[in-house]
C-alpha cells in the first residue's frame, strides 16, 4: 500500500470551521485517534502531514506509533503575512521572522519545513490561482534558510511560473502544482523535486453541488494532461490526497488519489514502481531530525 504523502490530520473532510472548533481549546485526542484508525484500517503506514496552527500534528506525532504509522510533520506551515496560509500555520513579516519560525520548528522537533508560496484554486469562479505569489528571490532565500537548518522543504505552490521558481529555488516537494506548463514540468523532471498533485481534491468535488462542475471539470482535465505529460518527461511523483480537505476522508483519500492516477496513467508495474520511488525520495529527504 502506498503512503499518504499529504494530509491534514486536524481537518475532517467536511467543514474546516467545525474542525477548528474541535481542536481550538486543545487537540481532541479521540478525533485524532479516529483519523489514525482510518489509516490503519486501510493499511497505510506512512503519513506526511501538512501542519496546523492548533498543535494537533504535535499530538498526533505522540500517538501515531500506537497505530504502526510512521508520521512526519512540519508542526505548522509557514506563510507570509497577507498571503494564503493562515489556515494551516504561522505567518512572518520578513525573512528574519521567517528564520525564527524555522528555528521554532526545530525546537518543537518538526521533521521538515512547509512553506506557502501561492494561493489556492479559485473554485468559485474560473479555477485561477488566488492571491499573489511570493517573489522568486524570497522563495529562494526561504529554501536556503531551511536547508541550512537541515530541513527538507515542502512547498504549497500553484501556477506554472511559481512552480518553476520554487523548483529552481530547490524545494524538495511541490504540493498541488496546478496549472504547470511544459517549462515547469521540464524543470521538475530535471530536478530531484517530487510532485504531489493531490488531484483527487478536484475529482471528489465534481457533482457535489458546492462548486460549478464546469470549473471543476476544466481543472480536472488540465490536471490529467499535466500529470500524463509529467510522467512522460520523468517527473518524480508521490501520492498524496490532501486528506482532511473537503470530501477527502482520512484513510480513503489516498485510495481515491491512487484511482485518479490509475485513470490517468493506468495500473502497470512501471507506474507503481515510479510512484513508489517518488515516495521513497520523500521518506529519505523528509526524515526525522
Amino acid at each position: 500500500m502506498f503512503g499518504e504523502n499529504h494530509a491534514h490530520i486536524f481537518m475532517n473532510a467536511v467543514n474546516y470551521k467545525e474542525a477548528v472548533r474541535t481542536h481550538e481549546k486543545a487537540p481532541d485526542e479521540q478525533v485524532i485517534r479516529r483519523h489514525l484508525e482510518a489509516y490503519q484500517k486501510k493499511g497505510v503506514t506512512f503519513l506526511r502531514d501538512g501542519g496546523d496552527a492548533l498543535h494537533v500534528s504535535e499530538e498526533t506525532r505522540r500517538i501515531a506509533p500506537e497505530y504502526g504509522i510512521d508520521y512526519r510533520s512540519p508542526v505548522f506551515a509557514i506563510h507570509k503575512n497577507g498571503h494564503y496560509g493562515s489556515i494551516v500555520g504561522r505567518g512572518f513579516a520578513n525573512l528574519r521572522e521567517y528564520a525564527a519560525l524555522v528555528r521554532e520548528v526545530k525546537k518543537n522537533h518538526g521533521d521538515f519545513i512547509k512553506i506557502m508560496t501561492t494561493g489556492i484554486m479559485d473554485f468559485d469562479t474560473d479555477g485561477s490561482v488566488t492571491g499573489t505569489p511570493l517573489a522568486k528571490a524570497e522563495v529562494k532565500e526561504m529554501v536556503h534558510i531551511a536547508h541550512e537548518e537541515g530541513f527538507a522543504v515542502m512547498a504549497h505552490t500553484n501556477g506554472a511560473r511559481a512552480v518553476l521558481e520554487a523548483v529552481l529555488a530547490g524545494v524538495d516537494s511541490i504540493e498541488h502544482g496546478n496549472y504547470v506548463d511544459e517549462e515547469a514540468l521540464q524543470a521538475l523532471a530535471d530536478s530531484d523535486t517530487v510532485w504531489v498533485p493531490t488531484i483527487t481534491v478536484v475529482k471528489n468535488m465534481i457533482g457535489c453541488g458546492r462548486y460549478s462542475d464546469q470549473v471543476l471539470n476544466a481543472i480536472w482535465e488540465t490536471g490529467k494532461k499535466n500529470i500524463q505529460r509529467g510522467y512522460e518527461l520523468g517527473v518524480q511523483f508521490a501520492l498524496g490526497s490532501d486528506a482532511g480537505a473537503y470530501l477527502v476522508p482520512h484513510g480513503q483519500g489516498i485510495l481515491d488519489e491512487w484511482r485518479c492516477f490509475q485513470e490517468i496513467l493506468g495500473d502497470t508495474p512501471q507506474v507503481r514502481e515510479h510512484l513508489q520511488m517518488g515516495e521513497e525520495t520523500i521518506r529519505r529527504k523528509f526524515k526525522k531530525l
